[in-house]
């Protein structure tokens, strides 16, 4: 029988500058199962590529001037349309590394139009120093994409963002309500772009099933978009979705009128479920044979209510058993390298493009309390043979020419990157490679010093609360001693570290608080750590916390469950501060110190409301270091 022709797409809007991984694991997967008829590609950089072009800029702000939103005309952006025309092309092309020679005009500050986003820009020489020519240029040019995006986000694209599409109505999306109201409205300018990007692959062949991942609620408006021009234009086709978001926040569906949009959800590993609807369908007749089919872990309506189908006999697909990921199909040569500064992690992660390759399915640790750890994604650990792992690291990089590597575990385990690590000496393989850790003990000098021969220059974990009694409280697993000396084994080793930083954990006071940025200001003075992002806690449906918040002396205040989406949960927090509070501060206090100043600052003046002063002792740090 004649396979279906299958179509992955990536919906708007996640990185601009490297794929979301999900649809080269599956490409990879399916090829591997004998499904040939596979295609791939990413609506979002479609839609960018699209969007950043002189002709389409001027459409961009004749809508704009049609539209005649008052102030919008005064806006610098659009005074300076012209010369945004005339530099578009340019610009798209040296942030796709075309056209690097450009990059000499822009630092003169002379060439590009300069918008709202300019205002904050200072001491450039100082950071960039008279060698960084092509570093700040690309700085430059990322602020002058951001301005534009700022002014069509405010006029005739309201869902646009950098890095995401109609995030607000997917957040927290209890109701179907608000996607629902969107979804039949009228089509702005950029949706109308985004559906010309679909109906780009539909031009020379109208696929039998097409699926989307949706990782984050920033996707999923863009997928139900183009799923409803698709039922609408091409309803034989078989529209499919999963990924992230349905995996945590569509466990408990039971509202139909999402299957106005899309046919099937899918949760968990998409392998095992897109394997069995793709063999039990019929090829021609992909949509009418659905309610028939063999499914696995998949959610459908059948006259009017939703179905949850679970009956494929057989097990999933274990990590070491799945194939190297496969880019081909993706634009690989559009994307955009932008430059985040205030951040040195976050201009990695925007930085170039990386292949992403996970080491071990789920997590090694699964008991901290803030995180998902009942789900699948989390719960079920799986490891594959080092030899394995550098084996798809080789053909990746015969495919897509890129010698970066993203691993994007949870935890990657230290026993894995040892045995990585020597393989990747033992073959002489020349990587570059970061990845996300647990500080734990096992890390020890020699070991990081033998992740940084490997080709390691940068990890990442979860430091949290920076405080003893909270992160026993939240099962993390370490202390503020041993976080400090594993920090400090790969700063030595050359490494770049960067903390994941939280506050407003269940019961945290002010004192706490203020406990704890003390600590990363002393992480930060002794050069262990190099890069951070704070956070505040959201409690979720799947989490410890949230499955038994009066254990952790919270309380559940909403929202109130109405067939949609059921993850992140309000809460109130009787015993803790107000932790909302406190966000300016720390973030006023930390970017200081990734830029090596403040530290003769008392911590308590980075605050425009009386807090306590640290109880931390000064030098305690260092202290753990000697």
């Amino acid at each position: 029988m004649e396979q279906p022709s299958v179509l992955l797409l990536i919906p708007p809007l996640t990185q601009l500058n490297t794929p979301y991984p999900a649809t080269a694991y599956l490409t990879g997967f399916l090829r591997d199962q004998g499904f040939e008829r596979v295609r791939q590609g990413d609506l979002g950089i479609d839609l960018f590529l699209e969007l950043f072009t002189a002709k389409r800029l001027s459409e961009v702000f004749d809508a704009i001037e049609r539209q005649g939103k008052r102030g919008i005309l005064r806006n610098p952006v659009f005074i300076q349309r012209q010369r945004y025309i005339e530099t578009i092309d340019a610009v798209a092309a040296f942030l796709q590394g075309r056209n690097s020679a450009l990059g000499w005009r822009i630092v003169r500050r002379n060439y590009l139009p300069e918008g709202k986003r300019f205002a904050a820009v200072e001491d450039l020489d100082w950071y960039f120093g008279s060698a960084g020519i092509h570093d700040l240029a690309r700085y430059l040019a990322s602020l002058y994409v951001e301005d534009l995006v700022d002014l069509i986000g405010e006029t005739v694209g309201p869902h646009l963002h950098i890095s995401r599409y109609a995030e607000r109505i997917a957040r927290t999306a209890s109701s179907f309500d608000a996607l629902k109201d969107a979804l039949e409205a009228p089509n702005n300018l950029i949706d109308d772009y985004l559906i010309e990007a679909v109906a780009a692959y539909f031009a020379n062949e109208v696929p039998d099933v097409v699926g989307f991942t949706v990782p984050f609620s920033g996707n999923l408006y863009g997928a139900l978009k183009a799923g409803q021009w698709i039922k609408q234009n091409h309803p034989k086709t078989l529209v499919v979705m999963g990924g992230g978001y349905p995996n945590t926040e569509l466990r408990d569906l039971t509202d139909p009128r999402v299957f106005n949009y899309v046919d099937a959800i899918t949760l968990d590993d998409g392998e095992g479920p897109i394997l069995a609807l793709l063999q039990s369908i019929h090829p021609q007749k992909p949509k009418t044979s659905l309610h028939e089919a063999q499914l696995k872990r998949t959610y459908l309506a059948v006259n009017g209510r939703v179905e949850y189908r679970n009956n494929r006999i057989g097990g999933d697909f274990g990590h070491a058993r799945l194939p190297a990921p496969d880019y081909s199909g993706l634009r690989l040569s559009g994307y955009f390298s932008m430059f985040d500064m205030p951040n040195p992690m976050h201009r990695m992660w925007n930085d170039g493009r990386w292949n992403k390759l996970t080491l071990a399915h789920g997590c090694y640790w699964k008991k901290c309390s803030f995180c998902d750890v009942t789900l699948d994604y989390i719960g079920r650990y799986e490891t594959a043979p080092a030899v394995d792992l550098v084996d798809k690291m080789e053909q990746l990089i015969a495919q897509t020419g890129e010698t970066g590597f993203h691993f994007v575990d949870e935890a990657a385990p230290p026993k894995v990157l040892r045995e990585l690590a020597e393989e990747l000496l033992r073959r002489g393989l020349q990587v570059t490679w970061w990845t996300n850790i647990r500080f734990e003990k096992t890390f020890t000098p020699e070991l990081c010093a033998l992740l940084a021969e490997s080709g390691c220059v940068a990890v990442t974990g979860g430091l949290e609360v920076a405080s003893d009694r909270l992160l026993a409280l939240m099962e993390k697993g370490v202390t503020v001693e041993q976080v400090s000396r594993v920090c400090h084994a790969f700063s030595e080793a050359g490494v770049m570290v960067h903390a994941y930083l939280m506050y407003g954990f269940p019961t945290q006071t002010a004192q706490e608080t203020i406990d704890s940025l003390e600590v990363v200001r002393q992480l930060f003075e002794e050069g262990i750590v190099h890069s951070a992002f704070w956070h505040q806690f959201a409690m979720t449906a799947h989490s410890p916390v949230g499955k038994d918040p009066a254990k952790y002396k919270v309380v559940k205040t909403g929202p109130e469950f109405a067939g949609f989406a059921n993850n992140d949960l309000w809460h109130d927090d009787p015993t803790g501060c107000d932790h909302a509070a406190f966000s300016n501060g720390l973030n006023k206090a930390l970017y200081n110190y990734m830029f090596d100043n403040g530290f003769d600052i008392p911590v308590h003046q980075f605050f425009d409301f009386p807090v306590p002063k640290p109880t931390v002792k000064k030098g305690m740090v260092r202290g753990y270091l000697s």
